[in-house]
């Protein structure tokens, strides 16, 4: 089959549910990730053929994209901060509003990254997008990583391998005491970074099917009558397990920036700032321990 006639049936089959823009970038996703074919080669030979198993490779995929399947999940991975990552179910699909919280950490703290060995943890690591971006970046900083699901490690670590980095990861609960004892261990860190579960059930409704269906709502969901669960015990943690003039940052919840401000407010931080994203939304907080 002619690719651009394959291309004409995503549309065709598609645009209804994602528009034509998302579609076409699937498209191409696909004909690099299944073909090693770019985008430009499409277009320099509109009448490139592919074999029928290929074909039929691009229709399984066409079905799982109809039912709302994420693409990164399809092909088994996605780009964060110019990096490869490997995802699956057992971990979130990294959002381009993570990244900026990336760089905020990477542009405040490159020079002292450059005069003193930082040591740094982050909190729900997932598929480690945040602690492997700062270790490429940060290339003398010690960072540790932590998560509750064994099986999101599993892909955290893999991706540590993918990018060359070196990353202290460990199983636990930050609401288990136990887990603040066994970090205890590990002394006190320069910077403490988190994008814990923050979505609440009665915001449900604003979530894509896509995420809603198929991400793991452990990484995603908490409870309506205590939204900020995570930010208050990693804020306590933090409290005594950040170095003097260290730094704890958070991606947040739009709708609750000022309730999560005040807990760092009430933990007496320091130059703590509420920080709008790309889309002028309530998304990154920052505060200094005294």
């Amino acid at each position: 089959m002619v690719l651009k006639e394959l291309q004409n049936i995503f549309h065709i089959e598609l645009d209804a549910i994602y528009g034509q823009h998302e579609v076409n970038s699937f498209f191409y996703l696909c004909t690099e990730h299944y073909l090693d074919i770019a985008r430009i080669q499409l277009t320099l030979e509109p009448e490139l053929a592919i074999t029928k198993p290929e074909t039929e490779t691009f229709f399984k995929a066409l079905e799982h994209l109809k039912q709302q399947k994420p693409i990164q999940y399809l092909l088994g991975g996605t780009e964060f901060f110019g990096l490869p990552f490997k995802v699956n179910k057992n971990v979130l699909i990294p959002r381009p509003e993570t990244e900026e919280l990336v760089d905020l950490i990477i542009r405040g703290h490159s020079q002292q990254n450059k005069v003193s060995k930082l040591k740094i943890l982050d909190i729900g690591t997932g598929s480690g997008c945040i602690s492997i971006s700062l270790a490429k970046n940060l290339p003398n900083a010690e960072v540790y990583a932590l998560d509750i699901s064994k099986e999101a490690l599993k892909v955290a670590k893999q991706n540590a391998e993918l990018n060359n980095v070196d990353i202290t990861f460990i199983e636990a609960n930050i609401l288990d005491e136990n887990c603040h004892s066994a970090l205890d261990a590990e002394s006190t860190f320069n910077i403490i970074v988190s994008n814990p579960p923050y979505v609440r059930n009665l915001e449900k409704q604003e979530i894509q099917p896509n995420v809603l269906d198929n991400e793991p709502h452990l990484a995603l969901f908490v409870e309506d009558d205590n939204p900020l669960i995570f930010y208050k015990a990693i804020t306590e943690f933090a409290v005594k397990n950040l170095k003097p003039k260290g730094q704890l940052y958070f991606e947040i919840n739009q709708y609750l920036g000022k309730e999560t401000k005040q807990l760092l407010v009430d933990a007496e931080f320091e130059a703590i700032e509420l920080l709008k994203d790309l889309n002028g939304n309530d998304r990154m907080l920052k505060g200094t321990k005294i």
